[in-house]
């Protein structure tokens, strides 16, 4: 006998950054568990490729080319869930990037800076902002799950962009689970540890970070994407209703040892 509160049929997921890593692992637990799926991201061959994964799961799964530091495109990609499966119940603000390149603070070109805000700040806000807009439309609440990071709460040396547009979404995410309450809307935030995306592939081929960092990691082992999926379809679920304003951290044990 299943536990009815972790069903998600009849619901729709809007997961940005969807076609890999982390969002890839949000998008093929959300949709086992019954969600129709719309996953964003900027390469049309890693979209393709994910549509046809999530669609072995649910046939219902589509995959929309969107750059979310792009205001319009948002609002056209959001538009197109909602023509196609006719609401949204979640929204995870997942697409992200990472510093364009590893300087010391006082040689950070204004450029570099604001690539990185323009897509993890503002691309949040953006889709953050439209998701809202249907949900509250729909009066039937929804969950809001957004994707920080460790270097939201740890020191990150040369990465003070990044870091700074993790920490923000935090305090987004607080302020979102204040005044979306009266609409059943929840907002939570996750923070991953150290995962093997595409993002980290680089940093977990140098080996002398290797042997520093998987000491400090109690369960001995980098994160996967399936990782995460549990918690995505908990927070999706009805069965986290009372469960809002939370950062929810998934990182072997690394921020505590």
């Amino acid at each position: 006998m299943s536990y009815d509160g972790f069903d998600l049929s009849e619901k729709t997921a809007v997961i940005t950054g969807g076609n890999g890593g982390i969002g890839l692992g949000f998008a093929r637990a959300v949709a086992a568990a019954g969600a129709d799926v719309s996953i964003w991201g900027t390469n049309a061959k890693k979209n393709a490729a994910a549509e046809a994964e999530l669609q072995a799961i649910n046939p219902s799964a589509s995959a929309t080319l969107c750059d979310v530091s792009d205001e319009a495109a948002v609002e056209e990609a959001m538009n197109g869930v909602i023509e196609r499966y006719g609401r949204i119940d979640a929204c995870f603000p997942n697409a992200g990037i990472g510093n364009q390149n590893q300087k010391p603070f006082f040689e950070h070109s204004t450029k570099d800076w604001q690539k990185v805000i323009d897509v993890n700040l503002h691309g949040v806000f953006y889709t953050l902002r439209a998701a809202t807009r249907q949900m509250v439309k729909q009066g039937e609440g929804g969950s809001l799950i957004l994707t920080s990071s460790g270097t939201a709460i740890q020191g990150s040396p040369k990465g003070q962009a990044y870091a700074s547009t993790k920490g923000g979404m935090i305090a987004m995410m607080m302020s979102l689970s204040v005044e979306m309450a009266r609409y059943k809307i929840t907002s939570n935030a996750v923070i991953p540890g150290w995962v093997e995306t595409a993002m980290t592939e680089r940093i977990f081929g140098w080996q002398k970070f290797v042997d520093a960092v998987i000491p400090r990691i109690p369960m001995r082992r980098w994160g996967t994407p399936d990782d995460f999926g549990a918690i995505a379809v908990y927070l999706m679920s009805d069965a986290s209703r009372w469960h809002t304003g939370d950062v929810i951290k998934i990182d072997g044990g690394f921020s505590i040892f």
